[in-house]
């Protein structure tokens, strides 16, 4: 059975730093690509950064400088640091494995950006 766990969401402040874990099972981890995406309340779902099985990143344009993703193979986990994070980034986290025509996702995670 293949399950994907967000962590790490809660209230931050504008400004403020927070890193999100992704932690999965029932897959071969190191051989997907993972991705963590978000939606705002009232917003379509949107990709915020990808990390591929070889290690290489991307990022949407609105996160870039201020977001990173890295993967620990050993741990089965990726990670998303946030920082410098703005109210208009309150959104529930997701992240999503992916090879083929094959993808799994986790339940999300709740990110509130408030003073």
């Amino acid at each position: 059975q293949v399950q994907l766990v967000e962590s790490g969401g809660g209230l931050v402040q504008p400004g403020g730093s927070l890193r999100l874990s992704c932690a999965a099972s029932g897959i071969i981890f190191e051989i997907h690509t993972m991705d963590w995406s978000r939606q705002a309340p009232g917003k379509q779902r949107q990709l915020v950064a990808t990390i591929t099985n070889y290690g290489t990143t991307d990022y949407a344009a609105s996160v870039k400088g201020r977001f990173t993703i890295s993967r620990d193979n050993a741990k089965n986990t990726v990670y998303l640091q946030m920082n410098s994070r703005k109210p208009k980034n309150t959104a529930v986290y997701y992240c999503d494995a992916r090879r083929g025509a094959s993808s799994y996702w986790g339940p999300g995670t709740r990110i509130t950006v408030s003073s």
